[in-house]
């Protein structure tokens, strides 16, 4: 299979059997081009069971506010547009995630953390905003398990035990990587490109064009939870940090150790961050 015949595959993922209707109903939402912070408000406030969830992950460890968040407005305005669709995006697919890859969604929420942390560190704008690029950065290998569900658990299998790194054999397998299918799927939910570039290179940093300090931040941030080793993401091996990080992000051994010092409590309570239609 070739990475066109990948791509056509994955840009139907909405008309698939398999996809849950929460998803879909999200998704038609998302890929308005002139969807308002208002419409997404009234729209989540219409669904109790996706209210739950956009009021726990708010009030969750992953963002740190200090007083609790109880209304969906509030949380929409606090957020912003775009975070805001990538959370409902990461509240969706946590069923999928659960099911088809245990442990992906610890992993995602923990690169959300340390996402967030080192923004702070930076002092970059929106630091909830990029936590969004970590909590979705492996968003493609949920795509791909929903589009080519078999053939990519193949992958996944053939990975365990052996030495090479999970995306190297995506590429040789499909011609294209989970980061790359994330990034494709991205544009077609007109997600910014700030969001876009972190998911599409974020093992590839070097080849971010506008917001390299952000694909550098979701980078190192997914290398951090890797090496701390909460959830699953497929991978056997912490790929190393690439070497232009260093002169993109300047950390010294004192700052990582307080990063990892930070992430600890929040990342060892993300683990009660799971969700219930109940």
């Amino acid at each position: 299979m070739n990475a066109r015949e990948v791509i056509a595959r994955v840009e139907k993922i909405e008309s698939l059997p398999t996809i849950p209707p929460i998803l879909k109903k999200i998704l038609s939402v998302i890929e308005d081009p002139k969807v308002s912070l208002q419409k997404i408000t009234d729209f989540v406030s219409s669904d109790p069971s996706l209210t739950a969830r956009i009021l726990k992950m708010v009030n969750s460890p992953v963002y740190g506010f200090p007083g609790r968040i109880s209304s969906v407005s509030h949380a929409m305005v606090i957020l912003g547009l775009n975070a805001v669709k990538g959370l409902l995006l990461g509240v969706s697919v946590f069923e999928i995630m659960k099911k088809s890859m245990i442990g992906l969604w610890e992993h995602s929420l923990s690169t959300a953390i340390f996402a967030r942390i080192i923004a702070i560190k930076k002092e970059l704008q929106s630091p909830e905003e990029i936590s969004i690029g970590g909590l979705l950065h492996d968003i493609g290998k949920v795509i791909l398990i929903i589009a080519l569900k078999d053939e990519y658990l193949k992958i996944i299998d053939s990975v365990q035990g052996g030495e090479r790194l999970l995306y190297e054999v995506e590429r040789e397998n499909f011609g294209i990587t989970h980061a790359e299918v994330g990034g494709i799927i991205a544009k077609k939910w007109n997600f910014p490109l700030k969001l876009i570039e972190p998911m599409m290179y974020h093992h590839r940093p070097q080849m971010s064009e506008k917001f390299k300090m952000e694909t550098a931040v979701v980078h190192l941030a997914n290398t951090f939870a890797l090496s701390r080793g909460v959830g699953y993401s497929g991978e056997v091996y912490v790929p190393s940090v690439h070497p232009s990080l260093s002169e993109i992000l300047n950390f010294k051994e004192e700052e990582i150790i307080e990063i990892f010092r930070e992430a600890e409590e929040p990342v060892n309570a993300s683990g009660e961050i799971f969700f219930s239609d109940e």
